[in-house]
């Protein structure tokens, strides 16, 4: 690129006084619309104020020329579980270029940007949902959940399990024993989002909160265990999110989706894992899909190894790491356990070695795919010895994330 390509150009701080710019550039590069705006419950103006404290909570930065915002980014401070260990995780979002000026680098000296001001917020993973997979995998994000979705006949609903010593209750999707419930799930399992309000704020952004519906499901001690989050249209029954601490709670969820079997003709809901629904029906010929739905990205090596919960101590492995953006994370990490079980992190290629790019760590260390996997389709090279102790020290349980930023 030549250096005239940005004449006029410089990179400096969106404010919250800059907030009619940053909507309007996203607004244009995602062509949202008025009507969807509409239809999601917003009337004229709403948006832009509810947007305002993801603003001021985020860092957002941009190109500007001359006082037009012209390419903008925003870090998104959240808190996430992995495999049981809070993580602070800057989420990537609002990212946008108007066309105009596409093709010249803008946005990647602003993830590059964005990347090193996460680093200094000790913020060792990062999450976004991707536009472009590919454009996300060249700058050392990958795949780390799926989204399925499923729609099953009111005939193929689970048959009631009788004499459930619960009951369910119909209460406002911000009711505190709601928040309690996922807080508790969240805290269980890998990948979710440690929601605090404004997670809460942008987890309902594009929806109609009026006219949804929370069933609780309560343990015969009156402690909330599970819910559905729904509302139901046409003749279907909409699944958002169903999230359950107990398998008595989920029998005790469906029980209350199935009482719907007079009102519907279809369950049509979400499923934020790689868990089919289908092995839990008795008639298990349903609809499905499956796509993946966010990426990750590790900041730096080292301080995620050393904060991440491998299973147990093991003999040293060193990782040979490869990072298209961050020159921090590219070298050797190795991996050693003391006599005390303490691991330590060294820069030294001690063990067997484990030759591998930013974004397969990332996936790995995520538990979205196994490393048999990964070196079987050649994302990463190591001896079976390596892969063997690979598999015996990352956890197994698989990501779950049902968040949008």
């Amino acid at each position: 690129m030549e250096d005239d390509s940005r004449s006029g150009l410089e990179i400096r701080p969106v404010t919250p006084h800059d907030l009619e710019q940053f909507n309007n550039l996203l607004a244009y590069v995602f062509q949202v619309t008025a009507k969807e705006v509409e239809e999601s419950g917003y009337e004229d103006g709403e948006l832009e104020r509810a947007k305002r404290p993801v603003l001021e909570k985020s860092d957002v930065i941009g190109w500007w020329h001359g006082d037009e915002l012209i390419s903008q980014l925003a870090v998104y401070p959240c808190r996430v579980n992995i495999h049981g260990r809070v993580f602070q995780m800057g989420g990537l979002t609002g990212v946008g270029t108007y066309p105009e000026y596409a093709g010249h680098g803008l946005m990647h000296d602003l993830v590059k940007l964005a990347l090193q001001h996460m680093r200094e917020h000790q913020q060792w993973i990062s999450y976004l949902y991707p536009y472009s997979i590919p454009f996300y995998r060249k700058k050392g994000w990958e795949i780390m959940s799926d989204h399925l979705t499923f729609d099953v006949k009111d005939t193929q609903l689970p048959k009631s399990v009788p004499d459930m010593p619960g009951h369910v209750e119909r209460l406002e999707i911000d009711d505190p024993d709601v928040i309690e419930t996922y807080n508790r799930f969240a805290l269980h399992n890998h990948g979710a989002m440690i929601r605090n309000q404004l997670n809460w704020d942008e987890y309902w952004r594009w929806e109609d909160e009026d006219e949804r519906i929370a069933g609780v499901y309560y343990d015969e001690n009156d402690l909330p265990q599970g819910y559905v989050l729904y509302w139901i249209a046409d003749e279907v029954f909409h699944i958002k999110e169903m999230v359950y601490n107990t398998q008595e709670a989920r029998s005790g969820l469906w029980n209350f989706v199935a009482a719907h079997f007079s009102m519907v003709e279809h369950v049509k809901g979400n499923i934020y894992k790689n868990e089919p629904l289908h092995f839990l029906l008795d008639d298990g010929d349903i609809m499905q899909t499956i796509h993946p739905y966010f990426m990750a990205r590790i900041v730096d090596v080292a301080e995620f190894l050393k904060a991440y919960p491998f299973v147990e101590p093991d003999k040293p492995v060193h990782f040979v790491v490869s990072d298209p953006l961050a020159e921090w994370n590219v070298g050797v990490f190795g991996l050693w356990w003391d006599d005390k079980g303490q691991l330590h992190v060294t820069d030294r290629p001690v063990g067997e070695a484990v030759k591998i790019d930013i974004a397969t760590l990332t996936t790995m260390l995520m538990s979205y795919r196994r490393p048999s996997y990964l070196a079987q389709i050649e994302r990463l090279q190591a001896s079976p010895a390596a892969i063997k102790l690979l598999e015996r020290i990352i956890p197994m349980e698989e990501p779950y994330f049902s968040d949008y930023f």
